[in-house]
């Protein structure tokens, strides 16, 4: 019982009524959604009157989650995702250059190595040089996470941060695959012959992944009919310092962008409705994006794993 009986001065009973939470608190103010006593302590403002916090928790469970344009969750607040990714991209640096040396070459992409430790498609969007034209400071560490924090706080609210995330590791997985296919395959023999290029050189950075948010940037503003001309002059200055700036695997950034495209191609053209507020079960079909997203993952794969069954005989 929520209500104990006692007496007036008279003898007359009265009934006493007591907070559910709190039997030993008198309360005389009621819940305008359940009429249960409340004392001041389980009391919450409400549009007129007070609610009690299980009527408050209640509500808050059978409210409906917002969603954003393209059917993500909402992502409130700092682009949590982009600073986590930054913080893991900064710690790994850290570990190349102070910890453990050996770490850049254990994670780097390598193609003729990507067969026997098909980690490395991913570890490597994870790693930076310490040097870049030829500045022994983090300059390649500090270009991208910038370029990750400008793309990463627009996109992030607009995809929902699991729908960013799958985007940016799949565009980095984009970029070792590009990599990978445009790199001409060497036999053992040129190895030991001491013949070098694409196909036994490392790469590291996350530049392929960012080249994908790029892309993911082209098509959904394409899809909401807002302008990317600032987006496109940037991409083709990165196209063109790709090719005179020496040490920067251009590859990975054109099959970043074209699989980071793809992605957020996926997102904008399939499975939503654009009511964000729509109850799930109106939504529209969401499985669609993540099917979409694994299509474009095992295309990926397939297309390393045919680069490699062609090379059968090279290194």
């Amino acid at each position: 019982m929520s209500e104990h009986t006692a007496y007036g001065p008279a003898g007359d009973p009265a009934e006493v009524p007591v907070c559910p939470r709190h039997p030993d608190r008198v309360a005389y103010v009621r819940c305008q959604r359940c009429g249960q006593p409340t004392c001041p302590e389980c009391q919450r403002p409400a549009a007129v009157g007070i609610q009690c916090v299980s009527c408050v928790a209640q509500a808050a469970q059978q409210a409906r989650q917002g969603t954003t344009v393209f059917g993500g969750a909402v992502a409130w607040g700092r682009p949590i995702a982009s600073i986590s990714i930054i913080a893991i991209c900064a710690l790994v640096f850290l570990g190349q250059t102070l910890v453990l040396p050996s770490l850049t070459r254990d994670i780097a992409f390598v193609p003729y190595l990507g067969r026997s430790e098909p980690w490395r498609f991913l570890t490597a969007a994870f790693a930076h040089s310490p040097q870049l034209m030829g500045n022994a400071l983090p300059l390649h560490l500090a270009f991208n996470m910038y370029a990750l924090w400008i793309m990463g706080g627009y996109l992030e609210p607009l995809l929902g941060r699991a729908r960013f995330v799958a985007t940016y590791l799949i565009s980095a997985l984009g970029g070792s695959v590009g990599y990978l296919l445009l790199a001409p395959a060497l036999t053992l023999a040129q190895l030991h012959a001491g013949v070098t290029g694409p196909w036994v050189t490392p790469t590291v950075g996350a530049s392929g992944a960012v080249f994908g948010l790029f892309g993911a940037f082209l098509v959904l503003n394409r899809r909401l009919g807002r302008s990317s001309a600032g987006m496109v002059a940037m991409i083709g200055i990165n196209a063109v310092l790709g090719f005179v700036i020496p040490g920067i695997a251009w590859q990975a950034h054109l099959g970043g962008l074209l699989v980071g495209a793809a992605c957020a191609a996926v997102v904008a053209y399939t499975g939503h409705r654009r009511d964000p507020l729509a109850p799930a079960s109106t939504r529209g079909r969401q499985g669609v994006h993540w099917l979409g997203l694994a299509a474009v993952t095992l295309v990926l794969v397939m297309a390393a794993v045919a680069k490699y069954a062609l090379t059968n005989g090279y290194s």
